[in-house]
């Protein structure tokens, strides 16, 4: 499998000639979904879900399908009918030829008086976890954890435990687009030296054999 970093949170998944993308949300890049077989969204926050985004991506394939939770399915079934799935915590299904699961409930606490969405995170092909936002630990063995690294709700002790609870052999970066190149080789060198797993950050572009 090969895996691509596109911007922020998002992710490209490719084998045997069909394509998996996660979250491509409106810090991602404008045809983060073109090419997709099926699309995957993890919450409604707009740097994951981005309407735009989702109907380059539906439109160009009339086979693409797009699964997600129920408040970003309600805001896309109308337009795409019969190719709008709605998921929850504990769901597994095969779509495009891979294999996945469903994990976690609500999006980690940014401040008590922000209400919690729904939030959900991707195991696909029982190896690659996407968490989205929130440190959710799945029933299962990790390989590759998509680690959110930076954002208002998380901080780099928190980062650094969750990688050691979830001990994945390696880490690659995500939810890193409110992080400047200055900041980027201090929390590598704090993920890939405390975390106990493999640290790899992706430029967007950029990718590697998953």
């Amino acid at each position: 499998m090969k895996l691509t970093k596109n911007g922020h949170a998002c992710v490209r998944l490719e084998k045997d000639g069909r394509t998996l993308v996660i979250d491509p949300g409106g810090w991602s890049e404008d045809d983060a979904a073109a090419g997709a077989d099926v699309i995957l969204v993890t919450h409604e926050h707009p740097d994951h879900f981005n309407e735009a985004r989702l109907r380059t991506g539906l439109e160009a394939n009339p086979a693409t399908e797009l699964w997600t939770l129920a408040s970003v399915a309600d805001q896309m079934s109308a337009a795409f009918p019969g190719r709008v799935h709605t998921v929850g915590h504990g769901d597994a299904f095969t779509v495009a030829g891979f294999d996945v699961q469903v994990h976690g409930e609500l999006h980690a606490v940014i401040h008590p008086d922000i209400p919690r969405v729904t939030n959900v995170g991707y195991l696909v092909d029982g190896s690659i976890f996407h968490p989205g936002d929130a440190l959710t630990v799945p029933n299962h063995p990790v390989d590759t954890l998509l680690l959110p690294l930076q954002a208002p709700w998380n901080k780099i002790f928190d980062v650094i435990e969750y990688v050691r609870e979830i001990k994945p052999q390696r880490t690659i970066d995500v939810h890193d687009g409110l992080l400047n190149d200055q900041a980027r080789p201090l929390y590598d060198s704090l993920v890939g030296g405390l975390g106990g797993a493999d640290h790899l950050r992706l430029t967007p572009g950029d990718a590697t054999d998953a």
